[in-house]
């Protein structure tokens, strides 16, 4: 008995040399990869920042950073899209069956900006809030909804603050409400945005969108939210 015990042990610490040695470790070979998708506009596709200033692409590189593994945004965003645009792109995107670990969706600031209606609004904001859950595989704690941004604390929309700020408050109050009946997460980044105007720092050359560093004030939140998520 004792033999084969001796016999045992001499495999066992024969096989942990041999891994040791060649960089075998467990957490190598567990390694897990996060697909995220990132559903928007003009704020998810990082309009007058570099790439890597995005708020999806911070926020991967957040996570990853965090959790240990890697996590790899894919954008369906565009500068100008409304809640029907998006509703489009991502049908053309010919995304079939694929799930993703991470879903967040931001969209309405051009359905304000365009005076389109609020019902309308409700209703598509509803479908598309739907889909990004089946792209979550109906898991809904993998799902932020974000808030719209108040373009009117930056110097595009200064002259119009008020009128701007009034609307953008009705949208994001039909957007949180449906998060919440629907049970998803909400983060909102609204009011980091209402420092536009006396941080400048927070908007993009344009002088309309966020810079890199107002979305590494959103990712921090983002971050908070999704901890212990993965």
């Amino acid at each position: 008995m004792k033999t084969a015990l001796t016999i045992l042990l001499l495999l066992f610490i024969g096989v942990y040399v041999s891994c040791k040695s060649s960089g075998y470790s467990q957490s190598e070979t567990t390694s897990v990869e996060f697909n995220y998708l990132a559903l928007g506009d003009s704020y998810t596709i990082g309009e007058s920042v570099e790439e890597n200033e995005r708020y999806p692409n911070q926020l991967a590189e957040a996570l990853s950073d965090t959790y240990g593994s890697a996590f790899k945004a894919q954008i369906i965003a565009q500068t100008g899209w409304t809640t029907a645009d998006l509703k489009n792109a991502i049908r053309e995107a010919k995304l079939g069956n694929r799930k993703f670990d991470l879903v967040t969706l931001l969209i309405g600031v051009n359905n304000e900006f365009q005076q389109r209606s609020e019902e309308e609004y409700t209703t598509e904001f509803k479908e598309l809030l739907s889909q990004a859950i089946a792209f979550a595989d109906g898991r809904a704690n993998r799902v932020v909804v974000i808030s719209i941004p108040d373009y009117g604390y930056t110097p595009f929309g200064a002259g119009r603050q008020s009128s701007i700020s009034a609307r953008i408050d009705r949208f994001n109050k039909i957007n949180k409400e449906i998060a919440l009946t629907m049970d998803v997460k909400y983060v909102s980044i609204t009011e980091i945005s209402r420092q536009g105007l006396s941080n400048t720092d927070l908007v993009a050359a344009d002088g309309l969108h966020p810079s890199g560093t107002m979305y590494k004030k959103w990712v921090d939140l983002l971050v908070t939210e999704l901890k212990e998520t993965f």
